[in-house]
């Protein structure tokens, strides 16, 4: 069975068992994916995940891909994800990532080095030699990109968010429910990474409003963000903090997490409309990356003034 959501890689499922009890993946990379992801990285993440019960087991790596155990249940919808009851299961699966390693020395965020690269590539890549400019007129210039790009560091290095081991690319697709054990799962792993925790929460947030159809009136609300900060700062506390049950989450820790998140979205937005300038470029699967991209640009400039006057609490 061909699996055709994804937008960076192939997905197959092979299976003898009509049930697909014995089902297993096989993930074939996207052309040119590596100017996007590190496979070696990847490889080392989803070991790690592993370990700590986050992820599926890994039969083998090939050279362009990867087999692995198949997991039971659905990929979630922007319409499963604003259900209360699943994204509790949601959150606290996110605090059980961030919650590896949490104790140990961290390394540095990958989002600073990510988004260079990828700008780079954007410039390298898509600029022709001569002076004619190939960006469309409604993606910002190189140079604008630059300015941007130093004014989030600046701004977002400040806001104090830790550094813990993040998916970076939990979109509805990439979370599995199973029902009869009342759980979900994370999938693939090729953004995952040392990141700014509001990042990776800031960046679920933003895929509330689809890929396909993208409609941003589908963002959490603050009252829907408060309750989903909720459960992951508790069960985050109690992960690395070791309090089973007696984590107390105080409002002034939910209202610092609320305003770091919905600051750091913007990365978000700037790294996969980034992202998509490139995609549009070298991938052979059949979706629209140019529009995409602008999507994304667009919703970062109208968000920007947005967020930037969100206060963390004093």
């Amino acid at each position: 069975q061909l699996f055709t959501d994804g937008i960076t890689n192939k997905l197959v499922a092979c299976y003898t068992d009509e049930g697909m009890a014995d089902a297993l993946l096989v993930r074939v990379y996207g052309r040119k994916t590596e100017l996007l992801v590190d496979r070696e990285t990847e490889l080392r993440n989803f070991q790690v995940l592993r370990a700590h019960g986050c992820a599926p087991d890994l039969y083998c790596a090939f050279q362009n891909g990867l087999c692995y155990q198949f997991l039971p249940g659905i990929a979630l919808g922007p319409d499963h994800v604003r259900d209360p009851h699943i994204f509790r299961l949601v959150a606290r699966e996110m605090a059980r990532v961030h919650a590896i390693h949490a104790n140990g020395s961290l390394p540095r965020p990958i989002l600073w080095q990510k988004l260079h690269k990828y700008l780079s590539l954007v410039k390298t890549e898509l600029s022709p030699k001569v002076s004619d400019p190939s960006l469309p007129q409604d993606v910002p210039s190189p140079e604008a990109l630059e300015q941007e790009l130093a004014w989030m560091k600046e701004t977002l290095s400040q806001l104090g968010s830790p550094v813990v081991l993040c998916h970076n690319d939990l979109l509805c697709k990439n979370i599995i429910y199973d029902r009869t054990r009342e759980r979900v799962r994370f999938i693939d792993y090729e953004y995952t990474g040392y990141n700014y925790q509001a990042f990776d929460i800031g960046n679920h947030f933003n895929e509330f409003a689809g890929v396909k159809e993208v409609d941003y009136g589908l963002y959490p609300s603050k009252e829907t963000q408060l309750q989903w900060l909720h459960s992951y700062l508790q069960a985050y506390k109690e992960l690395t903090q070791g309090h089973p049950g007696d984590s107390q989450v105080s409002q002034e820790e939910l209202e610092t997490l609320y305003v770091q998140v919905n600051k750091f979205s913007l990365a978000s937005h700037f790294l996969w409309a980034c992202w998509g300038l490139i995609q549009d470029k070298y991938s052979t699967i059949d979706f629209n990356f140019l529009r995409y991209a602008k999507l994304r640009f667009k919703q970062y400039f109208k968000m920007k003034p947005v967020v930037t006057a969100l206060q963390v609490p004093k």
